[in-house]
């Protein structure tokens, strides 16, 4: 694509202003931009241990000390930022902007914010910080390999909010890609979505998703009586460590312009039995030189792709730590709910843990057929195919999934019987419908315990190299540990199916803002 192109109809509206593509800025950008719209404060923003974004509030006092906050960043205190990781006698961290992720804030009037990243007192990367952690895992991968890892999340969430019009009631389980009035709140996700594309620009699209539960019973005043509507934000493919810092932009984004409206919005795995769990999908790519590897000369999935899913496969148990972190993720994974229980791939398949969706491959230019006016044809540059997996969920920790998926992938990709390996766990069709396929397939870890066993067995793949430091990995295994969720499905299957029922609920509900 020429850059005229990439520049004129950018989501971003620095771009179009600044006439430079994000990569381009530097200082004396930012700071046209800071003196031309009157910017009279600066919101530094970056990830805590928690995975929400955080923020630090600086005003603009003068040009000088402006210049001074762009260049050399500001301190924070890294002991409350990352609880059981960092000691308090050793807690101070700079954070250092990133020109490229500058956006004029949505929320706060006359503010800039920018995404920061995380440094030492020695002025490099900090070792134990979730950003820098990713940015090795990529940096390793891209030197064990020689490719360039490329992903792209599918944030799925709930909005919240009285049902109190009881026009258009939509069916159970029904409203995938529903449109009003079955939905009901399209200006909210409207504004989602062109929020998060102005921000990121890459997003892909929006839309209402399966779930939709009514009348909730609830003794927190927050869902008793309210309605639930499944939405979903899907992005473009970007470079791993960017697609990070998109879905945790994405989900402030969610909860503000839901608060902005007097709604709740949640990314909770699981709301309630028999509907629709949030999912945390990730589509990864491989590419040289800027080049997909993801297929052969005839269409179909190449051997690099393969190769990528035996990685994933082989670390799923395991990358269950990061992506699926509290007990009520273990509710959403259970068969015929379009979610994976068992270690396999399949094309197409969404009850597989690694599907290779359609791709756009050995077909083209569909729509002329449709529009017969059209004569000239288009020549697609891009190669679309991906490999998803399907393991995570809301609670998911974003850049240590993305770390693992990195560890996971290098592994798939280097190893030596990855095709052999990979071979063996196709399947097709619906697994759930063949007994004796699933007595053969290994099982996903069933408790936040079982992950955290995983974790520790496999500990060795992650801290290889200094990749994952000690103590990650031990935060990730004591934060899992912490629910005590050893028995939780053994108890659950005692009771009668009213009180299971109850007591789900509570263990969905207690962790309705996770993440």
């Amino acid at each position: 694509m020429e850059r005229e192109e990439l520049l004129s109809m950018n989501a971003n509206p620095l771009v179009r202003e600044l006439g430079k593509l994000p990569e381009e800025w530097r200082r004396q950008d930012l700071l046209d931009v800071i003196e031309r719209r009157g910017i009279t404060n600066i919101r530094f923003r970056y990830p805590g241990s928690d995975g929400r974004l955080k923020e630090l509030k600086l005003p603009v006092n003068s040009r000088c000390h402006v210049e001074r906050l762009l260049a050399e960043g500001e301190r924070v205190d890294g002991s409350s930022l990352f609880k059981g990781m960092i000691d308090q006698a050793a807690g101070d961290l700079y954070v250092i902007p990133v020109y490229k992720t500058a956006f004029p804030d949505p929320f706060a009037e006359n503010a800039l914010s920018i995404y920061c990243r995380f440094y030492d007192k020695s002025g490099k990367p900090a070792a134990i910080t979730p950003d820098n952690v990713l940015a090795r895992a990529n940096e390793r991968f891209r030197k064990k390999t020689g490719l360039e890892l490329l992903a792209f999340g599918e944030v799925e969430y709930y909005l919240i909010y009285d049902d109190e019009r009881r026009l258009f009631p939509p069916k159970p389980q029904a409203t995938y890609h529903e449109s009003a009035p079955f939905v009901k709140r399209q200006e909210v996700t409207d504004e989602i979505m062109l929020t998060v594309a102005q921000i990121t620009g890459h997003v892909k699209y929006t839309h209402s998703e399966v779930g939709n539960i009514s009348e909730v019973r609830s003794e927190q005043p927050e869902l008793d009586g309210k309605h639930m509507e499944q939405h979903e934000v899907e992005f473009l493919p970007a470079p791993i460590e960017d697609a990070a810092r998109y879905v945790v932009l994405c989900k402030w984004v969610i909860r503000n312009v839901a608060m902005k409206h007097g709604l709740n919005a949640t990314f909770a795995p699981k709301l309630d039995e028999g509907d629709a769990g949030s999912g945390l999908h990730f589509h990864l790519a491989c590419r040289k030189n800027g080049k997909s590897l993801m297929t052969d000369a005839k269409g179909n999935l190449s051997a690099t792709g393969k190769k990528m899913i035996a990685g994933l496969l082989d670390f799923s148990p395991s990358l269950t730590a990061f992506g699926n972190t509290v007990p009520s993720a273990y509710l959403r994974l259970v068969p015929n709910q379009e979610a994976p229980t068992k270690v396999c791939w399949s094309e197409t398949n969404r009850c597989a843990l690694v599907r290779v969706p359609l791709g756009w491959q050995n077909v083209s230019n569909m729509a002329m057929r449709e529009n017969p006016a059209q004569e000239e044809p288009f020549t697609m540059e891009e190669n679309l195919q991906t490999v998803e997996f399907r393991v995570p969920d809301g609670s998911a920790d974003v850049y240590m999934l993305l770390a693992g998926l990195c560890a996971a992938v290098e592994k798939g990709v280097t190893g030596k019987n990855s095709l052999q390996a990979v071979n063996r766990l196709h399947v097709v069709g619906n697994i759930f419908r063949n007994e004796t396929l699933m007595k053969k397939l290994k099982s996903l870890p069933a408790s936040c315990r079982e992950s955290a066993m995983a974790l520790e067995k496999a500990r060795g793949q992650y801290e290889k190299d200094g990749v994952f430091p000690r103590e990650v990995i031990d935060f990730a295994i004591n934060r899992l540990l912490a629910h005590d969720d050893e028995h939780m499905n053994d108890e659950l299957a005692k009771l009668s199916n009213k009180d299971r029922l109850r007591e789900a609920r509570k263990i969905m509900y207690k962790f309705l803002h996770i993440m």
